[in-house]
């Protein structure tokens, strides 16, 4: 018997982790579609509710705080159900995040240091690239955080050909793997 897109989680929120640049967005509004789900993305909702955008919270409050609000954001939107949520590139450092990610299914994005870097060249929106050498800068980010995402429960390896739509069906096949897996267990 095969599982519909729609079924496939049973109200499940799906949290899309990685690197800034990965296509959590794209992706997340693509699979929110397959699977009959409402898309959110931590970032919009800080910026929002902060009411400046995420560069302007870290000139003006630092990193430290929007962590804060990006924890208390993640906490607000774990109560729901069918969501998939797009979440900011660190949201994996701090380990109580965790607590509300382990509620969903988490998906790391796994996307190579040169395609993040082609995507995000020129983009003057992302406060920790504002570095003299913002590609350095980019695989510091990725090694510090690669293990931290490797607690996903679904890791799926993007290269620089894959569409969005070509990730979207790779991510609903792992994810419908991983369920298969535990209903089975």
């Amino acid at each position: 018997m095969d599982i519909s897109n729609r079924e496939l989680l049973e109200g499940v929120n799906l949290y899309l982790v990685g690197m800034m640049g990965a296509g959590k967005t794209t992706v997340g509004h693509l699979l929110a579609q397959e699977l009959g789900y409402r898309f959110l993305d931590t970032d919009s909702l800080i910026s929002q509710a902060a009411g400046k955008s995420i560069s302007e919270i870290f000139a003006t409050e630092g990193e430290a705080a929007f962590r804060e609000l990006e924890t208390n954001i993640l906490s607000e939107v774990s109560s729901y159900k069918k969501l998939t949520i797009a979440t900011g590139g660190g949201i994996v450092i701090k380990p109580f995040n965790w607590s509300y990610l382990q509620h969903g299914i988490v998906v790391w994005l796994d996307t190579p240091v040169e395609v993040l870097y082609s995507r995000l060249q020129g983009d003057r929106t992302r406060p920790l690239l504002q570095d003299s050498n913002p590609l350095g800068k980019l695989q510091e980010l990725l090694e510090e955080r690669r293990p931290l995402y490797a607690n996903a429960d679904v890791h799926v390896n993007i290269n620089s050909k894959d569409t969005p739509e070509e990730v979207t069906m790779l991510v609903l096949a792992e994810i419908k793997r991983v369920v298969k897996s535990k209903v089975v267990s």
